[in-house]
């Protein structure tokens, strides 16, 4: 893998855990990932966000998010989507929407590496899916604490979810692993 392989796919991975950080950039290469329907008119959308593109939606349905994470219809707040993103958020008794979240990003890749390669934290496999272990440095153990990521490398694409620590337990957010597609 070259180094140019390596720090797209870092910081693919650290924008998908931490999106408000995220720069906005223009297309990507869309030729690998299959069409996607038309997003849906009937969603329930989060504040003023749009509704997620089923096609990323696929990679995690809701359903598999209220099974693993033992939520449901009456804490889920709604749906907000952004570029390859949709982030499901939660009600959770005294915290702020914008810190209880399940995100799922699936970009589209050219090449896809075999395993994240990431220099904040480290990852075991569970099954087929990647799972954030430990942070590898001080700095990263907040977000570590925060939040556990997932990551599943596909054929043009890879998907990488961010699930809030308030939402999903590190023991759900393994059971949701099983739920990637």
């Amino acid at each position: 893998m070259t180094t140019r392989m390596q720090a797209r796919l870092v910081l693919g991975i650290f924008f998908a855990l931490f999106p408000w950080v995220a720069p906005r950039s223009a297309g990507a290469d869309k030729a690998a990932v299959p069409a996607a329907p038309a997003a849906p008119t009937n969603c329930k959308a989060f504040g003023n966000a749009k509704c997620c593109d089923p096609g990323v939606m696929a990679h995690l349905p809701l359903p598999a998010v209220f099974k693993a994470c033992g939520e449901s219809e009456a804490t889920f707040l709604g749906e907000a989507a952004s570029k390859d993103t949709c982030k499901y958020v939660f009600k959770v008794e005294g915290d702020k929407p914008e810190s209880t979240f399940v995100q799922v990003y699936a970009p589209a890749q050219k090449e896809v590496p075999a395993a994240p390669s990431d220099p904040f934290f480290s990852w075991v496999k569970v099954g087929k899916v990647f799972v954030t272990d430990r942070a590898l440095s001080p700095k990263a153990a907040p977000m570590m604490a925060n939040a556990t990521g997932l990551w599943l490398p596909g054929k043009g694409y890879f998907v990488s979810v961010n699930a809030s620590t308030k939402v999903c337990s590190k023991a759900e957010v393994k059971r949701l692993a099983g739920s990637l597609k």
